[in-house]
C-alpha cells in the first residue's frame, strides 16, 4: 500500500536525510588510496550513531554490515570486507539510516584520486540521470515519466540501466510501496502526488545490464566485469516539484 506523509513527517524525513548527507559527506572525504572497506563500514557507524541515529543496514534482511561498499565493477550490496582502495577505483556507497523511527536512504559513486576518463564520464552521466528523474517527479506525472528520463539519458550516452533493482517508496521501512523502475514509459504508472516519498536510484553499467551474484550472497557485479555506478536520493513530493531530503542544500 502507498502511503503518503504529513507535513510533520516530511519534516522527520528531512531531518534524517540531513544527518544521512553529513554522513555521507565524511565518508566521501575518506575516500583515499590505502583506505579499507573495513575503515569506511567503522566510520559510517561511528558517525550515523553520533548523530542519534541508528544504522539501518545492519541486519536488515541478515546484512552483516552498517553500510555497503561496492567497487569498480561491483554494482550494489557490496559487503564492506578489509578491501584496499586504490588510486584509480571508484566506489559506490550506500547507506541508510533511521531517525526518531524515520528512514533515509541516499548513495554515491566517488571517484579515488584520477580515474580514468570513461570512468568518470560514467560518474558524471549517472549523477545526471539521477537529477533528471528528480525533476520529472512532479505531480501530475507518472513513475514511467521518472524511469523515461532516466533511461533515456543513459542509453543516449550508451550506457545501460541495470534492471531488476529499483528505487523505491520510504518512511517507516525502508522499502515501501512503490517500486520506482529506472526505466519506463511516459504517462504509465501511478501517477505522482504531493506526499509520496521516494528513494530513487539509477544504477548504471558502462556494458550490457546483466548482473551476477557473487557467492557471499549478496554483493552483486556486471556480468560482462565493466564498470558500475550508482547515486541515490531521498526525495519527498511537493505541491509543486520534488524535495531532496538526503542533502544539506536547498531544496531542489
Amino acid at each position: 500500500m502507498i502511503t503518503l506523509k504529513r507535513t510533520d513527517e516530511i519534516d522527520l524525513m528531512r531531518e534524517a536525510g540531513r544527518r544521512l548527507a553529513e554522513v555521507l559527506d565524511h565518508l566521501e572525504g575518506m575516500i583515499v588510496p590505502g583506505v579499507t572497506t573495513t575503515e569506511l563500514d567503522r566510520a559510517a557507524n561511528r558517525e550515523i550513531r553520533r548523530r542519534d541515529s541508528f544504522p539501518g543496514f545492519l541486519g536488515y534482511d541478515g546484512f552483516p554490515k552498517h553500510i555497503c561498499i561496492s567497487v569498480n565493477n561491483q554494482v550494489v550490496h557490496g559487503i564492506p570486507n578489509g578491501r584496499r582502495i586504490v588510486e584509480g577505483d571508484i566506489v559506490s556507497l550506500d547507506c541508510g539510516l533511521i531517525y526518531q523511527s524515520w528512514w533515509a536512504d541516499a548513495g554515491r559513486t566517488v571517484a579515488c584520486g584520477r580515474v580514468d576518463p570513461e570512468a568518470a564520464r560514467l560518474i558524471q552521466v549517472t549523477r545526471e540521470a539521477l537529477d533528471l528523474g528528480i525533476a520529472a517527479a512532479v505531480p501530475g506525472n507518472h513513475l514511467g515519466d521518472i524511469g523515461h528520463a532516466v533511461q533515456t539519458h543513459v542509453e543516449k550516452n550508451g550506457y545501460s540501466v541495470v534492471r531488476g533493482y529499483t528505487g523505491h517508496g520510504i518512511g517507516r521501512d525502508m522499502h515501501e510501496a512503490p517500486e520506482v523502475p529506472n526505466h519506463g514509459v511516459p504517462g504509465r504508472g501511478i501517477e505522482i502526488r504531493p506526499g509520496l516519498c521516494l528513494a530513487m536510484q539509477p544504477i548504471v553499467n558502462q556494458g550490457d545490464p546483466g548482473t551476477v551474484i557473487e557467492p557471499d550472497g549478496w554483493t552483486v557485479i556486471t556480468s560482462d566485469e565493466r564498470l558500475s555506478c550508482y547515486f541515490e536520493h531521498t526525495i519527498a513530493i511537493g505541491p509543486e516539484r520534488a524535495e531532496v531530503l538526503t542533502t544539506n542544500a536547498e531544496a531542489v
